[in-house]
């Protein structure tokens, strides 16, 4: 289904994509009710994504929201400003978005700085007359004090509820100041799912950023859409004659403009950016890549030949891949015997859990279980080569309890405890403090990058040995430590129990 870039906000993912949060069973049983690549989506898509039945909780303990997602993505851009339209609480999440800002620019060999941000704190009167010729002031008072190359604008919940004008303004700023100011729709009540904060960002960057009538098609220029992580995809695409374009986060406003002269655009991971790519490709021709991700030996070769090939560098590629095959693999079995009987956990966004899962496999790890936070049916390109889900089962098999949760804290107990992992990768890392008092020792992947591509699996193998050799320190800590629940859930062995009940008191009535 295309997308419509003439409207001013990104349609949410449960209505574009079928996207759920709540789901339990073998990651076969979903692959096949997703429909992706096995027998197409069927009546039930609608053009969009299939519908999955959700397991819905009577009550929700902890997540995140679209706002948040937006906000930590938009404030760190390099040379740009954000300003939130919201209650001043909104704005705590900046403590989060300025440490992945100081890391990301380190991790880039930049100087590490703070976020810029304002707030045009809204308050009780703001509800009643409305909040407008507050934000005109703030965005203008941005663009004076911190000469910004763009203004972003994320909206809440509260400005959702008065129904404040906000594209209007936006539109007035921006021929006023002269500069991009980027409206992003992402009220916390909108979508479910905070995953869809990041179509939001990139639906206004699609919108006010990206060059609406580019210049010539730069025939090595990559666009790359990453998070904070380390940049492993500039040396990678060094070795094919190419120069990656790596946005959003962390980028400069020039870079992300420029993102429509590129002659591709690739990922590490589809529910991050698979809109942003599937969008350039429709509105500008730079085509995107259709390959499994960059995880693993068999996605990593497959990702760098449809690179190869979109480029007109296959000979490169094939000679990249000889040389790193040969490089590699004495590692990875080396990795292997040290990591022979153990159990891992993957608990993270979807796409990217999917390629974790590969690496692990790679490693010759066991994978009984994990938890994603979401599941997108499809993604926006529909396109089967890029069913990160079905590639995982296909390549290395099924996982037996592949689990959906939006970051429940009471359910990640059982669910630990049904797969009895020796360790656990994850991101979001509020549930990894649970599983220390369990006695598993977690890995907080805060450099998302950190397991792409050849090298990502010795990395991220290393990083298991690490982890293993502190088990001690956290079988000691569980013996120590007491868990804030009843001993009747404790002895429950169905994490989504309750869901079921109310499901079923639901269905009685």
């Amino acid at each position: 289904m295309a997308i419509n870039l003439r409207s001013p906000s990104a349609e949410i993912r449960e209505q574009r994509l079928g996207t759920i949060t709540a789901w339990d069973g073998p990651a076969s049983r979903l692959a096949t009710e997703s429909a992706f690549s096995r027998g197409g989506c069927g009546p039930g898509c609608g053009g969009k994504g299939q519908r999955i039945c959700e397991l819905e909780s009577p009550f929700t303990q902890g997540s995140t929201c679209s706002e948040q997602i937006a906000e930590s993505q938009a404030s760190n851009v390099r040379d740009a400003v954000l300003v939130q339209h919201s209650p001043i609480g909104c704005a705590a999440g900046h403590i989060n978005s300025n440490a992945f800002f100081r890391n990301g620019l380190l991790r880039r060999g930049l100087a590490p700085r703070n976020v810029t941000g304002l707030s045009t704190n809204l308050l009780e009167r703001d509800m009643v007359y409305g909040g407008a010729e507050k934000l005109r002031a703030t965005i203008r008072a941005a663009a004076q004090r911190h000469q910004p190359k763009a203004v972003f604008v994320a909206t809440s919940c509260a400005t959702g509820i008065i129904g404040d004008d906000v594209e209007s303004v936006v539109r007035d700023c921006e021929e006023e100041l002269g500069l991009p100011v980027v409206a992003m729709y992402c009220e916390g009540f909108k979508s479910k799912h905070w995953s869809s904060g990041f179509d939001a960002l990139q639906h206004g960057v699609l919108r006010h950023v990206v060059k609406p009538e580019p210049g010539p098609r730069r025939d090595n220029l990559v666009n790359i859409i990453v998070l904070w992580g380390s940049d492993v995809f500039t040396p990678m695409l060094a070795e094919l004659g190419l120069e990656a374009n790596n946005i959003l986060t962390v980028a400069s406003v020039e870079e992300i403009a420029r993102a429509s002269e590129a002659v591709a655009s690739a990922t590490f991971c589809y529910s991050v950016g698979g809109y942003l790519g599937a969008a350039l490709e429709q509105q500008y021709g730079v085509q995107e890549i259709k390959a499994p991700q960059p995880y693993g030996f068999d996605g990593t070769d497959a990702w760098l030949r449809a690179l190869g090939a979109a480029t007109g560098r296959e000979e490169l590629a094939e000679a990249y891949i000889a040389r790193e095959h040969a490089r590699v693999r004495p590692q990875i079995e080396r990795l292997r015997e040290r990591l022979k009987g153990v159990r891992g956990y993957v608990a993270m966004g979807a796409a990217y859990a999917h390629g974790v899962i590969g690496v692990l496999r790679e490693l010759g790890i066991e994978v009984p279980g994990s938890l994603v936070f979401h599941h997108d049916p499809v993604y926006d390109s529909h396109d089967a080569r890029q069913d990160s889900l079905g590639h995982m089962i296909d390549t290395y098999g099924d996982v037996e309890h592949f689990s959906i949760s939006n970051r429940q804290p009471y359910q990640f107990y059982n669910l630990l405890k049904r797969s009895d992992p020796d360790f656990i990768i994850i991101r979001h890392g509020g549930l990894a403090g649970l599983a220390s008092r369990l006695g598993v020792p977690a890995i907080a992947l805060g450099d998302a990058s950190t397991a792409i591509g050849y090298q990502g699996m010795i990395d991220l193998g290393d990083e298991i040995v690490d982890a293993l050799a502190q088990r001690k320190f956290h079988q000691d800590l569980a013996g120590h430590t007491s868990l804030p629940y009843k001993q009747w859930w404790l002895e429950q062995t169905d994490p989504y129990l309750l869901a079921r009940q109310a499901a079923a008191t639901q269905a009685a009535e």
